[in-house]
């Protein structure tokens, strides 16, 4: 039997060993992209629990083909530019990433405040596209960043889009705490993703990092959606009303990618703020 072959005994589920040096690269990639620094052999050695001696020459390898690049030292290493090649080639492609950008642009426009695009990706949201603050105070965060999609606005309002069994489903109990305010049980989440069905939108106030609070929006045009749109905004710039315009403002921007609309109505003709009183 190969690696790819079914076992029709066990129901016809695949079979599949996967292979090690490819297995063993991609675990490199990701853990080092986890860590966003360089790394010493040494390090990597013992976090993916590799053997020196089969991780010295994986890693040259890597750094040959440009996957990796070393420090002036040359013995630290870290993600090289044809990750980065890759990675672009993946987001040029993707078509719903494509139709949101100029709602991007207008949200930016807008607020003033960062503006994120995220996918989920079985229970992380990963950061496919970003535009930056234009305040003097702002976030920090970085395209192909993965947080824990129970702790992100971004998580909440695609999982608001899922029945209360899949949600259950994609994530583990207990869920991991980011912050003392992240929420740790499903049942206190699932109260979370009940009020942003009732609203239309979702929020999170410090639950994936200190002094930071969002709010989210579904993409349209897939059930159950996959993609999220956010407004993340310090929370001393933060208070209720702000929260109601970023909201509206947010809606817009979902009615628009429904309509295939690049620029919505400025948020003095939506009426939405009205509708949320």
């Amino acid at each position: 039997m190969t690696e790819f072959d079914t076992d029709d005994s066990r129901g016809g589920a695949a079979r599949f060993r996967p292979v090690k040096s490819a297995d063993r690269v991609l675990a490199i990639l990701e853990w080092l992209a986890a860590k966003g620094e360089s790394q010493s052999l040494s390090e990597i050695s013992r976090d993916l629990e590799i053997p020196v001696s089969s991780l010295h020459a994986i890693l040259r390898t890597m750094e040959r083909r440009g996957w990796l690049e070393t420090d002036p030292t040359g013995i630290r290493f870290g993600i090289g530019v044809e990750a980065l090649r890759v990675g672009s080639a993946y987001a040029r492609a993707d078509d719903a990433l494509a139709r949101a950008e100029p709602i991007l642009d207008w949200l930016s426009d807008q607020t003033g405040e960062a503006v994120h695009y995220g996918r989920l990706e079985g229970a992380h949201i990963v950061y496919l596209a970003k535009r930056e603050s234009r305040h003097p105070l702002r976030i920090h965060s970085s395209i192909g960043r993965r947080i824990p999609a129970h702790a992100a606005a971004l998580g909440k309002a695609i999982l608001a889009g899922h029945s209360d069994a899949d949600v259950s489903a994609i994530l583990d109990s207990p869920l991991p705490a980011l912050t003392r305010r992240t929420r740790t049980s499903v049942k206190s989440l699932l109260r979370d993703l009940a009020r942003a069905r009732k609203l239309g939108y979702a929020t999170e106030t410090e639950e994936s990092d200190q002094g930071l609070g969002c709010v989210a929006v579904a993409v349209p045009g897939r059930m159950p959606p996959r993609d999220a749109i956010s407004l993340a905004v310090p929370t001393a710039r933060l208070n209720a009303t702000r929260v109601r315009e970023l909201a509206a403002l947010l809606r817009e921007a979902q009615r628009g990618l429904a309509e295939g609309v690049t620029t919505p109505r400025p948020l003095s003709d939506t009426g939405f703020l009205r509708d949320l009183d």
